[in-house]
């Protein structure tokens, strides 16, 4: 998994409720269990029938933020809809709630998703809909903030955030605790009673 510090990049508006994992990514695409290559259906079905989307846009061309709306990503629980967000280089999402397991399949795959409020997204979402709106995102501050000096807090899992900083899926952090988890191991092995193999008596 690919680590997240800190970016400052365009923001894109996706100035939509409810976009569920079947919008991000179409079922007719889930043909593939490798992550690349989604990313050219990304809102395949949006960009036809909302000529203004942002990957219409040449002006939101090297936009790595999303700007979104309530409920993002509810539906299915597709990872693919993740992997085509990071397919098509977008790192961060902002918007003022998540479906659930959209959250989770981010977070395990490097893809920050920051809530802020409402009042904020809509204020964000307009600037970036007028004209170039460039954000930085902070994991490690945990921070949002403009090039005019405004800043937002926003809140995030800490063993989440440990991983993420350090490009650490489940199975990596898994493997950087094996040390730790032998010499646990060894400390208990005078009290353990029962061998694996062996009959019990």
């Amino acid at each position: 998994m690919r680590a997240f510090t800190s970016i400052t990049a365009t923001a894109a508006p996706l100035p939509l409720k409810d976009v569920d994992t079947d919008m991000i990514i179409p079922a007719q695409h889930l043909t593939s269990i490798s992550r690349e290559g989604f990313g050219a259906h990304l809102f395949e079905r949006l960009r036809v029938r909302i000529p203004s989307l942002f990957l219409n846009q040449k002006r939101y061309s090297e936009a790595r933020i999303l700007i979104a709306d309530a409920n993002f990503g509810c539906g299915s629980s597709r990872e693919h809809a993740v992997w085509a967000l990071l397919d098509a280089a977008i790192r961060v999402v902002i918007a003022p709630s998540f479906a659930d397991i959209f959250s989770s399949n981010s977070s395990k795959n490097g893809l920050l998703l920051v809530v802020l409020e409402p009042t904020v997204i809509e204020r964000l979402m307009r600037e970036a809909t007028e004209g170039a709106l460039v954000i930085t995102v902070d994991l490690e501050s945990q921070a949002v903030s403009t090039s005019d000096g405004r800043a937002w807090s926003f809140g995030y899992d800490p063993f989440r955030k440990h991983c993420l900083l350090r490009g650490l899926d489940d199975m990596d952090y898994l493997r950087s605790r094996l040390p730790m988890i032998s010499a646990k191991k060894a400390e208990l092995e005078p009290y353990s009673f029962f061998r694996v193999g062996t009959p019990n008596r």
